[in-house]
């Protein structure tokens, strides 16, 4: 049975990444794709623990984030029945809403760039997607979306959190344009129009 394919969504906050996971959703089961939505962190205990971290419920330096993500990650990979090898075994797609270039874009500015880097892209049991889509907004853009969604707005979502966040992504997906697959798209359309760019370009695969 022939692997199914890894697709990656990532972009700032308010890019629309859970809108345009569920378009592809539909479209790859309307042609007769199996498709299994997932995200990061997971939903494992690992992932447990680094949300109770990222909400500041335990006290973890930068440098133990970076790692815990990574340890996250490798469970997301090797779990026996529901990590994503297991997964793409079965033939079934994957659309995964962050993977390891949101670690390098956060953990990756805030420790070393290149220690983060290594521990994601040399670890043998951390797979490369087969395309990661990065859905790009402006941080005008992102905050229009963000408030428009939802009646207030977190101390962090504002323009100069959001310009460091979105120009520390576009250093990545540069920094490995070479290696990995990646699509850089214009999220500030329709979802229609972003869907079929999308769409087109996982057909493709």
């Amino acid at each position: 049975m022939a692997y199914g394919h890894l697709i990656v969504l990532e972009g700032i906050d308010g890019a629309g990444k859970t809108t345009q996971a569920e378009l592809l959703r539909a479209h790859l089961e309307a042609k007769g794709r199996r498709v299994v939505r997932t995200a990061e962190p997971t939903d494992f205990e690992s992932g447990r623990v680094l949300r109770a971290a990222l909400g500041g419920r335990i006290k973890r330096s930068e440098c133990e984030m970076a790692v815990m993500f990574v340890a996250d990650r490798i469970a997301h990979n090797i779990h026996p029945t529901e990590g994503l090898e297991a997964i793409l075994a079965t033939g079934a797609d994957i659309i995964c809403d962050r993977y390891y270039y949101s670690t390098l874009a956060y953990q990756g500015q805030s420790t070393d760039y290149a220690w983060c880097k290594a521990m994601n892209l040399s670890c043998p049991e951390i797979r490369r997607p087969d395309l990661c889509i990065y859905l790009d907004l402006t941080p005008e853009q992102s905050l229009e979306r963000i408030r428009k969604g939802r009646e207030s707005v977190e101390i962090y979502e504002n323009v100069e959190t959001l310009t460091r966040v979105r120009e520390a992504f576009l250093s990545v997906l540069d920094d490995l344009s070479a290696t990995d697959r990646i699509a850089k798209i214009d999220a500030y359309r329709s979802p229609e129009e972003i869907s079929r760019e999308i769409c087109s370009l996982v057909d493709s695969l």
